[in-house]
């Protein structure tokens, strides 16, 4: 079943502890960005507030890591165990310690490719991944549409899933919302972040949970 987490870049960052209650009983749990105005060019909130996020959440985080020193922000998080956290293939780290890192702090290790990366290109490190995400938008800003062409990595990433015997779940950030969830789940996409999708809605509870039953069946 597919998951959705709404991604707080969006929220109304002055009542967000109001936005998560309302907002967990029916998702899967809450992506956060970490962005450093270096990698991405784009300024967002440090891992003090993710950690103080992670203490009122009542569902798992799901952390995505836009930084030029992954590593230093991994161990500045104090997460519960089993949440999701994540870094580019882009950045400069070295991938396998980076995954080890996170694995020894019993999270869930991501790696996310952006529209300009091939997806074959992170295939060596799936064996060691428990997601991969497509970033189906240029990162660093929410509110822009879907990139078309992000859409044919999924068919060769799934592929590749099924005859490896792999069971890392599909992510796919950016653009995403009640017009091409369907589409993207029937091809193979497991996780969802979503951000203008759910909170520019007139009312994002109700948002959310249209979402959530329009996958629920796929």
């Amino acid at each position: 079943m597919a998951k959705i987490f709404p991604s707080l870049i969006s929220a109304d960052v002055l009542n967000l502890e109001q936005e998560i209650t309302r907002l967990a009983p029916y998702c899967d749990g809450f992506h956060l960005d970490i962005m450093d105005n270096n990698f991405v060019p784009n300024l967002t909130m440090g891992p003090a507030i993710i950690n103080a996020i992670g203490t009122i959440a009542p569902k798992p985080l799901w952390v995505h890591l836009m930084v030029h020193n992954p590593s230093a922000l991994i161990d500045a998080l104090t997460l519960t165990n089993g949440s999701i956290v994540g870094f580019h293939y882009e950045n400069d780290g070295h991938k396998r310690d980076l995954i080890k890192k996170i694995r020894d702090k019993d999270w869930q290790p991501s790696m996310s490719i952006n529209p300009a990366t091939h997806v074959e290109d992170a295939f060596p490190y799936l064996d060691e991944l428990s997601q991969l995400l497509i970033m189906s938008v240029e990162p660093g800003f929410s509110g822009q549409p879907l990139l078309t062409d992000t859409i044919q990595k999924i068919e060769p990433l799934n592929a590749y899933r099924q005859t490896s015997g792999l069971h890392f779940s599909i992510g796919m950030d950016g653009g995403i919302n009640a017009g091409n969830i369907v589409a993207l789940k029937e091809k193979g996409v497991d996780d969802f972040a979503i951000a203008s999708g759910i909170f520019d809605a007139p009312d994002p509870v109700s948002m959310l949970k249209n979402l959530k039953e329009e996958v629920s069946d796929v």
